[in-house]
């Protein structure tokens, strides 16, 4: 198995033969709108997610995940866009919920970003998209939830 930024990339398993690969592409889809006229944009959820995961897990604060961010975007152009139509099939992970829940967790982390830093229009960019949602508690997810890799407590152990 073969997981992370570099795991449908063709070298790597050249040596194999194709009825020795089942490729699988995951990736957080999301398909809601905000109204008739604005959809709710999957690089804006994926950047909440990792905000909350990078300040959970790595210690980083969302000024921090702002600033590497344009980085992030590059290696998903180089070494995951380019080569997800290798895969065999695609798994959506969004959640309907995820947003709602990720909301409380990542204002205070927004909130810390002060006008000063290059970051605060894009922090105040997010703090205003998320003022469309209601904030629902963590308690409540399922601890299998995938949503639990961002915000921690999953059953899992990895």
């Amino acid at each position: 198995m073969i997981e992370g930024i570099h795991g449908l990339n063709p070298r790597l398993t050249q040596s194999l033969p194709p009825t020795h690969k089942f490729r699988i592409y995951v990736s957080a889809l999301t398909q809601l709108n905000l109204d008739s006229n604005n959809r709710i944009s999957t690089t804006d959820n994926r950047l909440v997610r990792r905000m909350v995961r990078d300040s959970n897990f790595r210690g980083n604060s969302a000024l921090a995940t702002l600033n590497m961010w344009p980085n992030v975007r590059r290696g998903e152009k180089t070494w995951i866009f380019r080569y997800q139509q290798e895969a065999d099939i695609a798994f959506n992970s969004a959640l309907d919920y995820e947003l709602a829940v990720l909301k409380p967790l990542v204002e205070p982390l927004l909130a810390e970003i002060k006008p000063h830093h290059p970051q605060y229009a894009e922090a105040r960019r997010l703090q205003a998209f998320l003022s469309s949602f209601l904030g629902v508690a963590d308690h409540l997810v399922p601890p299998t939830s995938i949503l639990r890799e961002f915000i921690g407590h999953s059953s899992f152990r990895y």
